[in-house]
């Protein structure tokens, strides 16, 4: 049976996580706005900047640091990059947990804002298609880019092909299941889209 004092204390920390997560979606939220409505992508194949909670985000990326130090890799160097990355959201909270960072963004407005946030060394307004360095990181993080199926199951295949042996990819919003049966990668989590490209 859990101690009360340990119950009381789990619920007032998840009361402050609570807030804090609140006072971080609402400066996403202010940003998100801005960056919709100056959006150049192509509407009919792309989205513009949309966030996920962060509750999750931090979740997934927490995950992801946990099974990098169970598995003994604490020492290496852990590149994580965001694709679409918008405002860099994503990026600060990977940064938090030991990840060296970077996002590629075709829109302007949130890449620059990206940009102020994390480096402009380490942001591209790049198009995904263009970029050519994917096999140099650890972790591979997206948020569907395209809604055009087609598009969308097209980006996913290119991905999962750049992504280095051992690398993780979090594939969020993720239209082809078909990874789940490619023996090149195995899944890490049952709740969350996380993969590991196995060799």
């Amino acid at each position: 049976m859990p101690d009360y004092n340990d119950q009381k204390l789990n619920e007032a920390l998840e009361d402050e996580r609570d807030i804090l997560f609140g006072i971080i979606n609402r400066f996403i939220g202010y940003f998100t706005r801005d960056s919709q409505r100056e959006s150049k992508n192509d509407a009919g194949t792309e989205y513009p900047f949309v966030p996920m909670d962060t509750r999750q985000v931090y979740a997934q990326v927490k995950f992801v640091r946990d099974y990098l130090y169970d598995k003994g890799l604490a020492s290496q160097s852990w590149r994580f990059i965001d694709i679409g990355c918008g405002i860099g959201n994503v990026l600060l909270v990977a940064e938090q947990m030991d990840f060296e960072v970077w996002g590629i963004e075709k829109d302007e407005f949130p890449c620059k804002i990206a940009a102020k946030l994390i480096s402009p060394r380490r942001i591209s307004q790049t198009d995904i298609w263009e970029y050519e360095d994917y096999g140099q990181f650890k972790v591979i993080y997206y948020f569907r880019p395209f809604h055009d199926g087609n598009i969308q199951r097209k980006f996913e295949r290119f991905i999962e092909d750049q992504l280095q042996p051992g690398g993780i990819l979090i594939a969020n919003r993720k239209m082809s299941q078909e990874i789940d049966t490619d023996r090149r990668f195995k899944r890490l989590s049952d709740t969350m889209p996380i993969w590991i490209k196995q060799g």
